[in-house]
């Protein structure tokens, strides 16, 4: 078996720092748990977010989603967000189309997974 591994960018290390101990223990459970799912080429049960040959994957958890992309040691998670900011946001935009679609279009989630990127 490969090894593998889950790499926080300092965003995602930060919002997941900023969760109770209780909570960064389950998220961190339940995503490693996962090895095998991430490795595989068509994985569906995660979402699927494409722009510009750009690929991040997510993840829900309870009332969190993780961004991630491949990476060959295993996953880079970008963003740990609270679902209910995304439901506030589809609320505001009245979007009627469904999620990962929604913020695959949406220039300005691209900017807040970029924003991480730029902190590093």
């Amino acid at each position: 078996m490969r090894p593998f591994q889950i790499i926080f960018n300092p965003t995602s290390a930060a919002e997941l720092a900023r969760m109770p101990k209780e909570l960064q223990l389950q998220i961190l459970g339940d995503f490693r748990g996962l090895t095998q799912q991430v490795l595989q080429p068509e994985a569906d049960q995660f979402g699927k977010l494409e722009r510009a040959g750009r690929v991040l994957h997510r993840f829900r958890l309870g009332d969190y989603r993780v961004y991630f992309e491949r990476h060959d040691l295993g996953v880079v998670v970008h963003r740990i967000l609270n679902r209910h900011t995304l439901k506030d946001f589809y609320f505001r935009s009245g979007l009627k189309v469904g999620e990962d679609e929604a913020l695959q279009a949406n220039p300005k989630f691209w900017e807040l997974i970029e924003s991480a990127r730029s902190a590093a």
